[in-house]
């Protein structure tokens, strides 16, 4: 048990956080949903009917959805782009280990069968990371915008307003402000880590530099 810990503690840790977090915001969000149902005589739900109920569908697609477009654009611009210094970015005008594969690498019987294989499999793994982190982003964008339109449409009820599908939801400026909020905030964060990391450091952390580098010293190595 301790040695899977060891070997995996930063994924399982960061996934508590995660699970708890998002408990967290289940039942905050349960409590704050029934108030607001009150203030305006509408029914109440239970624990389990809110599990279907747009706000919270809507609040955490809409999270999730701004997560994933910021690493699936981060891991997709760091291909080509650079930052002199930062930690996060590949050296300019050099070839690093993680723009080629060997040729002898097919044979190498540990390596990633995609990779022995060749052809449209290695096509498609070699660009797997982005396709996976831009697929979660388009599942996410999809249920943030049918839970969003399940929230406004009961709000729209209570007011004697009409309704609208999905698709009218997505031409709505209440979808794009709470994409938008969460989006600024996503890029914001990860173009601080980008800068901050030319000039700072946290001793033991492969996203930093080493704490004697210098500031003008591009990646981690």
């Amino acid at each position: 048990m301790r040695r899977i810990f060891r070997e995996n503690g930063l994924s399982i840790v960061l996934f508590g956080l995660f699970f708890f977090s998002l408990i967290g915001q289940y039942l905050t969000g349960h409590r704050e949903y029934n108030s607001d149902q009150q203030l305006h005589g509408q029914p109440t739900v239970n624990y389990f009917e809110y599990f279907g109920e747009g706000h919270f569908i809507e609040a955490v697609f809409e999270n999730w959805e701004s997560e994933f477009l910021q690493m699936g654009a981060y891991v997709l611009l760091t291909v080509f782009l650079f930052q002199k210094g930062s930690s996060e970015s590949k050296t300019p005008g050099v070839i690093e280990r993680v723009d080629v594969i060997p040729e002898d690498s097919r044979n190498d019987e540990n390596a990633p069968s995609p990779v022995r294989r060749g052809g449209v499999a290695l096509k498609l793994y070699q660009n797997s990371l982005s396709i996976a982190l831009f697929a979660l982003f388009a599942v996410s964008f999809i249920l943030h915008a049918v839970g969003g339109a399940t929230d406004y449409n009961q709000e729209q009820m209570e007011h004697g307003a009409p309704q609208v599908s999905v698709v009218q939801y997505l031409g709505t400026s209440r979808f794009w402000f709470e994409s938008f909020q969460n989006w600024q905030s996503e890029f914001l964060s990860i173009g601080m880590m980008v800068v901050l990391s030319i000039y700072l450091r946290q001793k033991g952390s492969p996203e930093s530099k080493p704490v004697d580098s210098p500031h003008s010293e591009t990646g981690t190595a």
